[in-house]
């Protein structure tokens, strides 16, 4: 009996913290993004008085209006911080696989001793506060910055970097590298080497081995490293605000606006349940696709 409730128990805490580190707040998210500012407390409308019962209840559902999600879409503000977010993304997850790809697949054909160095090499950032390292990335960018000084020495023009749409994408690239590294590293490490020999002995040349035989057995450390970058860089806030200024139209600095600047809290968690909703489209393809290889 006590081994029983001992796991009971144990399934159930998860589910217990997913309720209220992630229900819940979503719920209360929600139901603010379907709701009207009012000048009363809370400033918020409708509000559920569960003393009146069911004609409470249905007159918080009738007060309920998606009246915020029409604006968002007939607002050109929210409509391009929306494909300004999902462009940058996309174009920093694309350059993440190009670089993560060749220094994963580098690391799993070292030593065992070697890989965990390497490993270690590649955590080794996530010692130091991600806000004191994209600080840093201020001191190289600036204008009177570490770069240029490396390019004065070298007699080449300044260039101005800091405050632009390529100081974001150096941001991201930077910060995100190891989430793909990792997950391609995972999957090429635990790849069987005899399976290169079969085809270097069909005929195959060592290119030709890679792209038929290694990379398509690593598309699962791909669809995993471009959904750990893809999914936070879309709702960055931290990168766009210290690297790109002002100027960098992204949806995490406009959720922060709409938040703490306009308190106009229905409009940002309107601009959060669209994010999410976006964010779970690629994560179910990946889900349904691993499935898939699986059975």
């Amino acid at each position: 009996m006590t081994g029983g409730r001992g796991r009971r128990l144990a399934i159930a805490l998860p589910y217990l913290w997913l309720l209220v580190f992630f229900a819940l707040p979503f719920a209360l998210v929600a139901k603010l993004s379907l709701s009207h500012t009012v000048l009363a407390m809370p400033p918020y409308a409708p509000r559920l008085d569960p003393s009146r019962g069911l004609a409470g209840v249905g007159e918080f559902l009738h007060g309920l209006s998606f009246t915020t999600y029409a604006r968002l879409g007939s607002d050109r503000l929210y409509v391009a911080a929306y494909l300004s977010s999902l462009r940058f993304a996309a174009i920093a997850t694309a350059i993440l696989l190009v670089i993560g790809y060749p220094i994963a697949y580098g690391m799993s054909r070292f030593g065992p001793r070697a890989r965990e160095a390497l490993v270690m090499a590649v955590i080794l950032p996530f010692w130091t506060s991600f806000l004191i390292r994209i600080y840093a990335w201020i001191a190289i960018l600036k204008p009177a910055g570490l770069l240029n000084q490396a390019l004065d020495l070298v007699h080449l023009a300044p260039l101005d970097l800091l405050d632009t749409n390529t100081a974001v994408i150096i941001g991201m690239v930077y910060a995100y590298l190891p989430f793909m590294v990792l997950p391609l590293y995972a999957v090429l490490e635990k790849q069987d080497a005899s399976l290169i020999e079969a085809a270097r002995d069909l005929g195959c040349t060592a290119t030709q081995a890679f792209w038929r035989v290694t990379f398509p057995l690593s598309l699962p450390g791909v669809g995993a490293g471009c959904l750990l970058c893809f999914i936070p860089m879309v709702g960055e806030f931290v990168i766009p605000d210290l690297l790109g200024g002002s100027r960098t139209l992204m949806l995490g600095r406009t959720i922060w606006t709409e938040f703490f600047a306009d308190r106009d809290w229905p409009a940002a968690s309107a601009v959060a349940i669209v994010l999410l909703a976006t964010l779970a489209i690629p994560i179910a393809l990946f889900q349904r696709q691993q499935a898939k290889v699986l059975s």
